[in-house]
């Protein structure tokens, strides 16, 4: 007579025999096939649901607004579409999800749209500068002429924004000129000297992080115009530039130099090298790349600055490549000039340098994400090829000095 001893109800009692407990419970395999589980992407409730919520937050939003409620401004539909559309998905995706899970899905919705609306908005503004200032840019004298020659009713063909690029180029260049040495060793000091008054320069160094360019400049107007009886000119602007840019590089150097490994220090130390030596021929070459990414972004924070130079520079619409005698222009204040004129073709150049602004600044970013890409010590291709081949050069001089000399005859 068989047993079935799987049947429901069915308990046996344990076998209590001496030596029958010691031995081990056979393990049974589990013959279920695997399920792969997805951890990203979207599946298709997903879409229903996020492409549902959208429909129906439109058509609310524009019930309320042309039937229900007196409701007005795009503004005000756009934020309440956004608001019912998060309202809506999340209440859709409650329908197959638990609590953990909606949350998940709505700060992800949240997060994904902020990003969207940055982009779009990055888009639009480069997008209308570009469509605005197309009409300047075909004329091969945009770039290769000044303004002198060219009035307020003068066409597009005569005049250019040369000047403009000349000035940004020499007051930059002369304000990086002071702003490296200072940044880098300020940054230096707050990485490698730490104590009190290092702490009390971090905390400048942030608070001039958010100082208003217009005050960069009127300190520079009233020092070196006004008191010291200089005139306005391109180092001038140069000075007022370089107030609003060495915050940034001190600021990124000094989280650069933290990002150094410290057993790199405690290497360099420990053979005896003095702190100066470890900093020199350790620390600063390690952080190079991140210390060039830090210059870099400094300059593009001074070379759209207008009111610095408005108030130190002057402005011209002549060619000057003196900085240091009469004023001098740069490419945002043609901007500002050119775009209070009345006059098409002057706000037509001005958008056109404009776009030439945005040119500049976006090759000095990815100048900075080429250079800033490798990590503090990691050599970059042409470094690495350098060290392979002095290690084949090495390696040909050991095999010389170790190979058998032929017997003489």
């Amino acid at each position: 007579m068989s047993v079935d001893l799987t049947a429901p109800g069915r308990h046996l009692a344990p076998d209590t025999r001496p030596g029958v407990l010691d031995q081990p419970l056979p393990v049974l395999a589990d013959t279920r096939p695997e399920v792969r589980r997805q951890t990203s992407g979207f599946r298709a409730t997903d879409v229903l649901s996020l492409g549902g919520a959208l429909a129906a937050a439109v058509a609310v939003t524009t019930l309320l607004f042309t039937q229900v409620a007196p409701l007005s401004g795009r503004v005000g539909a756009v934020v309440t579409a956004y608001v019912l559309f998060l309202g809506l998905y999340a209440l859709l995706v409650s329908c197959d999800e638990s609590g953990p899970a909606v949350r998940d899905r709505l700060v992800s919705a949240v997060v994904h749209s902020t990003a969207f609306l940055l982009v779009a908005v990055l888009v639009l503004v480069v997008g209308y500068t570009t469509y605005r200032g197309a009409e300047a840019l075909p004329h091969l004298n945009f770039f290769t002429d000044d303004l002198q020659d060219a009035g307020p009713l003068e066409p597009l063909t005569v005049g250019g924004a040369l000047h403009g690029v000349v000035g940004t180029l020499q007051q930059i260049a002369l304000a990086l000129a002071v702003v490296i040495p200072l940044g880098v060793t300020c940054a230096v000091f707050l990485s490698e000297v730490p104590g009190r008054f290092a702490r009390t320069v971090r905390t400048i160094t942030e608070a001039m992080t958010a100082l208003p360019s217009i005050v960069a400049g009127l300190f520079v107007y009233a020092t070196v115009i006004l008191y010291l009886g200089f005139d306005k000119s391109g180092f001038a602007a140069s000075l007022a530039l370089s107030v609003m840019m060495l915050p940034i590089v001190i600021r990124a150097g000094d989280v650069v130099l933290r990002l150094v490994p410290s057993n790199l220090r405690e290497a360099s130390l420990a053979l005896g090298a003095s702190q100066w030596r470890t900093v020199w021929h350790v620390i600063l070459p390690t952080a190079r790349s991140g210390l060039g990414t830090a210059i870099i972004l400094g300059t593009a924070r001074g070379i759209g600055e207008t009111s610095p130079v408005l108030l130190t520079a002057g402005y011209t619409a002549a060619m000057n490549t003196n900085p240091f005698e009469g004023p001098q222009v740069s490419l945002p204040l043609l901007v500002f000039e050119s775009v209070k004129s009345p006059q098409p073709a002057s706000i037509a150049r001005g958008f056109g340098t404009a776009v030439l602004l945005l040119a500049l600044v976006l090759v000095l970013f990815v100048l900075a994400r080429v250079i800033g890409g490798r990590g503090p010590g990691q050599p970059s291709a042409r470094q690495r090829r350098r060290a392979v081949a002095a290690s084949r050069r090495d390696a040909q001089r050991l095999d010389a000095r170790t190979a058998p000399t032929p017997p003489e005859s």
